[in-house]
């Protein structure tokens, strides 16, 4: 991005994202000051908590949208709840490059299986596959035998999704002796192990690239044929910060991934997206020249991703505020053959015998998630509450 196009876009969301003019008014700064990403570092780091605080004080998009609601798209809700919104513009979240980087094409019979209730990321992968001339299959999550079926009677030669979702599915085709034609893969939301990959590959889906993104954010990197780390979209900027000053860290050291988006709808402006990464810079053996992230390296806070969404534990004290009869509790997240499990450990002896159905209806409405419920006789008083069992071998 040239200084004057950065220029302009900051000056743009100070007119019209009042959030984002009092951000600059409280650090002291005017649009002139921001004509460099370097200079971007000046603005403190606008975190999700404080996004869904904004959101909640000021709804639906907390004084962040430098557009009229009505010239929206879409407009989607992520737990928290955080509320984003879609321009009325193609592939607005930008994934035409990492699927194309992938070896998609036009020719593509492609089953998305992203959700499409409420959060972003069906249409997110929608939008990218139709600019590149997909035919798109929007499958979701769940239903394994009907898309499985449909996958073979359209010979669906591509995939986008959770690695682990597609493993699911070849497995369930191998159950039906349904022969299935996916060579290809775009995968994110959750780790890709190598063994998974291998797995994925050595069953006929030949090309498994990884991505990166938020809900917020859209794409923030991809995987190219070297698969040697991320490579960040050249439309949007991306620095590697301490956690603690927020300040830009050096190539190679770890920090949080904070993110300046380049459009004038929506002022995500050095946006904290809590995830921990690292520069790599060095030339890439495909020839690309931007930088990449090495890879996903953990959380800064607490929150913790279970097949694809972020569980937050401010969500399990709000659910638990509603059962008083219960103890002491504690989520535990386990993975068993590439699949995410979440159990709600629960101290409640006297509780009522239908607790455990009350509990998982109520995180099915609250949380989102399908979870399975255990009692348990204690619980230590600093028990976290979420504990994270996985490894990633």
């Amino acid at each position: 991005m040239t200084q004057q196009s950065l220029s302009a876009l900051i000056a743009h969301l100070t007119a019209h994202a009042p959030a984002f003019a009092q951000r600059m008014q409280a650090a002291g700064l005017t649009p002139a000051d921001i004509r460099t990403p370097d200079d971007l570092a000046r603005l403190p780091v606008l975190r999700k908590d404080d996004l869904i605080t904004l959101q909640a004080q000021n709804p639906p998009f907390g004084g962040l949208l430098a557009v009229e609601t009505q010239a929206l798209k879409r407009v989607f809700q992520s737990p928290g709840p955080i509320y984003e919104p879609e321009a009325d513009q193609p592939d607005y979240w930008r994934w035409a490059s990492a699927l194309r980087a992938a070896g998609f094409h036009a020719d593509d019979v492609v089953l998305n299986a992203f959700g499409y209730h409420l959060t972003p990321a069906g249409a997110m992968f929608e939008e990218g596959l139709r600019a590149i001339g997909c035919t798109v299959l929007p499958g979701g999550v769940g239903n394994q035998e009907q898309q499985v079926r449909a996958m073979h009677a359209l010979g669906v030669t591509g995939y986008v999704g959770l690695p682990s979702y597609l493993k699911a599915l070849l497995d369930k085709a191998d159950a039906l002796n349904l022969p299935l034609k996916v060579t290809k893969a775009f995968v994110t939301a959750e780790p890709l192990p190598p063994s998974l990959r291998a797995e994925l590959q050595a069953r006929g889906v030949t090309t498994v690239r990884q991505g990166y993104g938020t809900a917020e954010c859209g794409n923030l990197g991809y995987e190219c044929e070297a698969e040697n780390g991320w490579h960040i979209p050249d439309d949007v900027i991306v620095q590697i910060c301490d956690i603690n000053t927020g300040q830009p860290l050096p190539a190679g050291e770890t920090g949080e991934v904070v993110v300046t988006v380049l459009h004038e709808t929506y002022a995500l402006v050095r946006f904290g997206t809590g995830d921990l990464s690292a520069l790599a810079t060095e030339p890439c053996s495909c020839g690309r020249d931007t930088p990449r992230l090495v890879g996903w390296l953990g959380r800064v806070g607490d929150a913790v991703k279970v097949r694809g969404m972020f569980l937050h534990p401010r969500q399990l004290h709000d659910l638990m505020a509603r059962f008083p009869e219960v103890h002491r509790w504690q989520a535990v997240v386990t993975r068993e053959a590439h699949k995410d499990y979440l159990t709600l450990e629960v101290v409640a002896p006297q509780a009522a015998h239908d607790l455990e159905e009350r509990l998982r209806a109520a995180a099915r409405e609250v949380l989102k998630f399908r979870l399975e419920v255990r009692r348990v006789d204690d619980l230590p008083p600093e028990a976290a509450p979420i504990r994270d069992t996985r490894t990633w071998e």
